[in-house]
């Protein structure tokens, strides 16, 4: 495969990353997933396509954003400007008329080969620290030639590389895609089928079979749960994902706990974000339900 003439949709390469993998790693974020979970920290990751981004503190109010749209989707309003997500295209006039950056495109289609060279600038820093690249999303099997092409590309360079899943794929996506990395961060965010669909309206047996796929592989394989108020925080519920990650001898889990971070993002995208009053897990919480997993299963990790 030509890495020049792979294309995929991206949203954001963040540098210095510690939490995605070990050492110091570059992490490629992919737009698009099939599960629209209400605690999502990137929302812009959810849809496949490119998305405008408003921010109202940044905001002028010199309308030059809406006399460069083509398709009439803005209008300046009192205090703010408006956008008609129905008429937009995106087409990026705004943006590039935009002087302050109120406006921006959120996402972006790439290259392998262009993402490769990005992600080879801090070469020297994955050396000393044994980090590398991870593909996270979104779902990156969502865009599986774009991410098994990225892997790839890492193995050739002599790279290693990590990718962030939930599962969302056919199971052959799954094989295919994941036996061509180092790293596995498997996301398991509930036991029980049906909590998970009125939650987040992902079909969980699939996420299941496709770590049982996963964990066949050869390929380590780390556990990631976020922990959610009122979804999954309970120590039953902690304690049932991680008896099942004994059950396909991964011996590593990670606990993710909620935080409220992201919520800018979904009013920046003309979205409402739906987990205001949930109030994210103490440490002392935390440790409890590490204790509860016993065996030593359990690395605590905080992002």
């Amino acid at each position: 495969m030509d890495p020049s003439t792979i294309f995929g949709n991206i949203f954001d390469v963040q540098r210095f990353s510690i939490h995605d993998g070990p050492g110091i790693r570059t992490t490629v974020f992919l737009k698009g997933c099939p599960a629209h979970c209400p605690w999502c920290s990137n929302p812009e990751s959810q849809c496949a396509l490119p998305q405008l981004s408003y921010s109202h503190s940044r905001c002028l109010r010199c309308g030059r954003c809406v006399s460069a749209c083509p398709e009439q989707a803005l209008s300046l309003q009192a205090d703010a400007v408006a956008i008609d997500r129905a008429r937009c295209i995106p087409c990026d006039e705004c943006t590039r008329a935009c002087p302050s950056g109120a406006v921006r495109l959120v996402g972006r289609i790439t290259t392998v080969a262009e993402v490769l060279a990005e992600v080879e600038r801090d070469r020297v820093f994955y050396e000393h620290s044994g980090g590398g690249m991870t593909v996270s999303g979104g779902e990156p099997l969502a865009q599986p030639e774009f991410t098994l092409a990225l892997l790839e590309g890492a193995r050739a360079r002599g790279l290693h590389s990590a990718v962030e899943t939930a599962g969302l794929a056919e199971p052959e996506t799954v094989e295919r895609v994941l036996a061509r990395t180092d790293l596995i961060l498997f996301d398991i965010k509930h036991i029980d089928s049906d909590s998970i669909r009125s939650f987040a309206g992902e079909d969980n047996a699939v996420v299941l079979d496709n770590a049982r796929v996963a964990a066949q592989l050869g390929v380590k394989m780390i556990v990631r749960v976020p922990v959610i108020p009122g979804f999954n925080d309970q120590p039953h519920q902690i304690t049932a994902i991680g008896e099942f990650a004994r059950s396909l001898d991964v011996s590593e889990m990670h606990l993710l706990p909620y935080h409220g971070y992201g919520a800018a993002k979904y009013a920046s995208l003309g979205r409402r974000y739906e987990m205001l009053e949930a109030v994210p897990p103490t440490r002392e919480h935390l440790e409890t339900l590490r204790l509860n997993l016993g065996d030593g299963l359990l690395n605590l990790e905080i992002i």
